[in-house]
């Protein structure tokens, strides 16, 4: 069978299970040293299609109604989008298909692969663990102390709810303990906060006059070109916490933060928290904070 045989076959045939069989041992039998044609990949090449066609159709719709310079600039990013669409792996897209019921969901994780150079194990752990739900989602005050487009990338590089599951310990216990098991678990710690942070130390020591202060998680981020600090809370959030924290912030800026650097910010993680009472008590606070949670902690 020809090439051009073989795709007047594809063109006018039904996407029918008796096709695609027939199909695959065609294509086998025409190309018998490449690989990738067997019926159950054929399926999920067709289920890969269709999944996004119907929204490439739709997206084109809404581009057409635009004005010229809207839509040359939505061009531009999709040409920028479909480069790395190509790039991504197809046993990654495979299970970016399997996990993923939207294409908005499915793009961001083909992003993230191609930023972070994620193996499939990595990509199955965000997708298992939701990192398109929780990423960007963490309370915080950035956009008030925070200059652009340092607020958004700031707030992006937080999550909410951080994802503690991979560590070996149960409930009850306090903060330290939460903090030294992290610490044991530094690897998976890092994957779990994202790219760009950097470990500096725990239980930081910060000289403020005669008293020191003690930082649960002190890191850098690369690109923000800040220093974060994490504050532990084993227990539901109070309002006093951000005090606390901002304590700590400042201390940073003043000890640590050369004149290169960004303002430092601070994230706290807690069991839990009242949304509300958090917006008001970072609406209190004159650094840049951000509030989240903790979860798949063993009980």
């Amino acid at each position: 069978m020809t090439v051009q045989k073989t795709s007047s076959i594809a063109k006018s045939a039904k996407w029918g299970s008796g096709f695609l069989e027939t199909f695959s041992s065609e294509l086998i039998k025409e190309f018998p040293d490449i690989q990738g044609f067997s019926y159950r990949n054929l399926r999920y090449i067709r289920q890969w299609y269709e999944f996004y066609f119907e929204s490439v159709s739709n997206w084109q719709q809404v581009v057409a109604n635009l004005d010229e310079e809207k839509r040359d600039k939505i061009w531009q990013q999709a040409v920028a989008n479909l480069e790395i669409f190509f790039s991504v792996p197809w046993g990654h897209h495979l299970y970016i298909l399997s996990k993923c019921k939207d294409v908005e969901k499915a793009l961001f994780y083909q992003q993230k692969v191609m930023e972070n150079n994620w193996s499939r194990s990595m990509l199955l752990n965000f997708l298992d663990t939701n990192l398109f739900e929780r990423e960007g989602k963490a309370i915080t005050n950035f956009k008030k102390h925070l200059t652009i487009p340092n607020d958004d990338l700031a707030a992006q590089i937080l999550k909410d709810p951080y994802n503690f599951g991979f560590l070996e310990m149960t409930q009850p216990f306090v903060e330290r303990e939460l903090e030294e098991s992290l610490t044991k678990n530094m690897t998976r710690f890092l994957l779990e906060l994202g790219t760009g942070f950097s470990y500096v130390g725990h239980q930081v020591p910060l000289n403020v006059g005669e008293d020191t202060l003690y930082a649960d998680l002190l890191f850098y981020h690369l690109e923000l070109r800040c220093f974060v600090v994490i504050e532990l809370k084993t227990t539901r959030f109070k309002p006093e916490y951000i005090g606390q924290l901002g304590t700590y912030v400042s201390a940073v800026n003043h000890l640590k933060k050369k004149e290169i650097d960004n303002p430092t910010i601070g994230l706290l993680i807690c069991k839990e928290k009242n949304k509300v009472m958090a917006q008001y008590a970072l609406e209190s606070s004159n650094q840049p904070i951000g509030i989240a949670r903790s979860i798949n902690l063993r009980r």
